[in-house]
């Protein structure tokens, strides 16, 4: 059995005070990040805020797209599908707000 990868649509922001998901952002989600946006440093602490925040692991998140822009595309290598992926993230956004 193969395993489900699933492509997410990320808006990033680098340099924030802390590290979390925003929420939805049109067809993407907005995160921000703690370090700064060079030498992949921000890239870096994308990949492992979605890793903690979906519990999978670190090289279960690949950055497809965007390395040095903002719109960003990771593929999910997770082992569950959309609407999983999509529930932790809204509950990861909601824990934020409150």
């Amino acid at each position: 059995m193969e395993a489900v990868s699933t492509r997410l649509r990320l808006r990033v922001s680098p340099g924030a005070s802390r590290a979390h998901v925003v929420g939805r952002h049109g067809d993407s989600w907005k995160v921000r990040v703690a370090a700064p946006p060079e030498g992949g440093r921000a890239n870096e602490a994308v990949i492992r805020l979605l890793a903690e925040t979906l519990s999978v692991p670190r090289d279960a998140v690949r950055l497809v797209s965007g390395r040095a822009r903002r719109d960003k595309i990771v593929e999910l290598a997770a082992g569950f599908g959309t609407s999983e992926i999509e529930r932790r993230l809204s509950s990861a956004a909601a824990a934020v707000r409150g």
